[in-house]
């Protein structure tokens, strides 16, 4: 096993499952032209902004909320107005994903679920027994592996859909925690790309794959890998359509 800092990178296997190298070569150069783009050189911002709201609509619509525009002033949709509100505070969240990723984690469930539970007490609380699989995966979001980005944050995103920790929004605050650890990880820096467009078009596809990832299995694993590379492919795409309307 490949070593990092000294010890077994617990990662580093998933870099020899078949066709994941490529997988992840095509979401990395994908995302090169976007944040080439001459608006994005100065006006990322604001396509920046454009992209969360894209995201949490998407991100929404996968929890079976209705594809309806994230912009009105009064969301009335709970699990769309979660997603929003996460998209609203993510950027204030980098640091804190950084350093102290479970309290990141909790911040962004009480944001996405606080519509969605009738006990507030629970907001932010990892259900009974999902404490340690999530010290592990604060372990590999601080430092732990030296995957290749695309890897580390397909695995953030198909750890926290495999155990739930919440119970509730977990699908919202999972895509949320990938997006914090591209930005985190320099795979998408200024959060331009919109993987949860890429999700959402083929969302039978996304929800097998997370199942097959659960399993632990390496055709589950590389399955899931090579989906999330390419709906970062997609993401792109879609972040380019933003410059190209703003341009």
């Amino acid at each position: 096993m490949r070593q990092h800092g000294g010890v077994p990178d617990p990662l580093a296997p998933l870099l020899d499952l078949p066709g994941v190298a490529d997988a992840v070569a095509a979401a990395r150069d994908a995302l090169v032209p976007v944040h080439n783009h001459t608006v994005n050189r100065r006006g990322w911002p604001a396509t920046a902004a454009e992209a969360a709201l894209r995201a949490a609509r998407a991100s929404a619509a996968l929890e079976g909320a209705p594809l309806t525009p994230a912009r009105e002033e009064h969301v009335t949709h709970p699990v769309l107005a979660g997603a929003v509100r996460v998209a609203d505070e993510a950027g204030k969240l980098l640091a804190t994903w950084k350093g102290a990723p479970l309290q990141a984690l909790a911040r962004l469930h009480v944001l996405a679920a606080t519509d969605l539970v009738e006990d507030s007490s629970v907001l932010g609380r990892p259900r009974d027994g999902a404490s340690a699989r999530l010290g592990l995966l604060a372990d590999m979001v601080t430092g732990g592996t030296a995957v290749p980005a695309p890897v580390l944050v397909a695995v953030v995103h198909g750890e926290l859909l495999a155990l739930r920790p919440f119970g509730t929004a977990d699908g919202v605050v999972a895509r949320a925690a990938a997006r914090l650890t591209a930005v985190a990880t320099g795979l998408d820096p200024k959060s331009l790309a919109v993987p949860e467009v890429g999700h959402l078009r083929r969302a039978a596809e996304y929800r097998a794959a997370a199942v097959a990832f659960a399993t632990g299995a390496p055709d589950g694993l590389r399955e899931w890998i090579v989906h999330v590379c390419a709906a970062w492919e997609t993401g792109a795409r879609e972040g380019m359509g933003i410059a190209e309307a703003q341009a």
